[in-house]
């Protein structure tokens, strides 16, 4: 059998697993129900407060990031002991019911309610987040998994271009009453495609402990495994990188290029496009490369589009390093994905993702923080040549695997 066959039979083999092909529609209703939420709650605060209120509009990212860092391993720790397809549905439907009551709070109350959709759902998102992962290490054989996390991120990727877009659109044509509906209706059709999913398995009958002690079994199994150890390393380095460069792409263009800020749309264009085919590549690779090698092929990728984009002062130079970059996040955060799954236990799939994720999210708020506290101090290349060193630093952590046997990563 040829290699191209052998990847079309994989690729009809993830097709035919009911869980992948559940959890993909779900993502995809849910996906545009999160971007149409973002960006008509942000035009809509923005309407209201006549856009000069930058505190208003800081609020709905914290909406949306703060539940990630306070409630991941909280939510990842009960995700390990309520049934993932229940908790999911409920997830989804709990957030339905909360958008619906905002927009009768919009009808007859104060606009303000509406940084509560945003609150509400990004919470449930970390119970339900970790479900999912949950699922496709109990149902989605292992040698299909890498693929299956290639399709997710492709879905991610596209909702990137497309998301805003729809966003606009909806909040532009119809307004903020009309959006809040379809952002409703969205979480309710997930939740009725994970009906679909198989039914949960019944918990073998198992000693009961409080929360308190499930929360120290989960640090105690990353600590007690180098590869999840290591990963958690790497997650620190890649976060304090990304929120050291996020908040400065616009400088990129106005300093470094000398265009205007519009032009910013050029290089979320060539990254999210990037992206998309990143994932597509990654599908046909996954079952030639391992991966740790697929995560630290993302990672030096990541570090050499960083110090170009420091280093340039030219359009079509820039929006090539901003290209790679985009490739290369399917690779890091699928490596990422893939790994968990392959070295985590599905009864703690969810407290690991749990600690990992505030791992990142954390070190990526504290540079995030003081960016433009440093870029005062600092010049705009010493920044973008920080973190390619950050991310190089991230790829030496994970160097020590590559002697470790695949079966012994654990």
């Amino acid at each position: 059998m040829t290699a191209n066959t052998e990847s079309k039979a994989s690729m009809v083999d993830l097709f035919r697993n009911r869980v992948v092909r559940t959890i993909l529609l779900s993502v995809f209703f849910l996906q545009i129900g999160i971007w149409v939420r973002n960006y008509s709650i942000l035009l809509f605060v923005m309407e209201k407060t006549g856009g000069h209120d930058p505190v208003a509009v800081s609020l709905i990212y914290v909406a949306e990031y703060a539940p990630i860092f306070l409630f991941s391993f909280i939510g990842g720790t009960f995700a390990d002991r309520w049934r993932p397809k229940r908790t999911m549905v409920w997830c989804d439907l709990l957030s339905a019911v909360s958008v619906f009551a905002v927009l009768l709070t919009l009808v007859f109350g104060s606009w303000k309610a509406i940084f509560f959709a945003t609150l509400v759902s990004s919470i449930l998102s970390q119970f339900s987040q970790p479900s999912g992962m949950k699922l496709f290490k109990l149902h989605v054989p292992e040698t299909l998994i890498q693929m299956g996390m290639s399709m997710y991120q492709t879905i991610f990727a596209l909702f990137m271009i497309l998301g805003p877009v729809i966003g606009t659109f909806v909040y532009q044509h119809y307004g903020i009453d009309i959006a809040i509906g379809a952002m409703g209706i969205a979480f309710l059709l997930s939740a009725v495609v994970l009906l679909l999913l198989p039914p949960d398995r019944t918990h073998e009958q198992r000693e009961e402990k409080t929360i308190w002690e499930e929360m120290k079994a989960g640090f105690r199994y990353v600590l007690q495994s180098r590869t999840l150890t290591l990963l958690g390393g790497c997650f620190a380095a890649a976060g304090l990188a990304i929120g050291l460069i996020q908040p400065l792409s616009v400088f990129i263009v106005t300093e470094r290029l000398g265009l205007p800020k519009e032009q910013l749309q050029w290089l979320m264009a060539a990254n999210g496009a990037a992206m998309i085919l990143g994932g597509i590549l990654v599908m046909g690779l996954a079952k030639k490369v391992s991966p740790l090698k697929l995560l630290m092929i993302g990672m030096t990728m990541s570090a050499f589009g960083f110090l170009v984009m420091g280093l340039s002062g030219q359009l079509w130079l820039t929006l090539t390093a901003q290209f790679i970059g985009g490739l290369a996040m399917p690779c890091i955060s699928i490596g990422i994905n893939t790994m968990i799954l392959k070295n985590t236990e599905s009864d703690f799939v969810g407290r690991v993702n749990g600690i990992l994720n505030p791992v990142f999210m954390g070190t990526m708020i504290l540079t995030m923080s003081v960016s433009g506290w440093l870029k005062s101090v600092f010049s705009l290349m010493a920044m973008f040549e920080a973190a390619t060193v950050l991310f190089i630093v991230g790829v030496i952590i994970m160097l020590p695997l590559l002697k470790v046997p695949a079966a012994q990563r654990e």
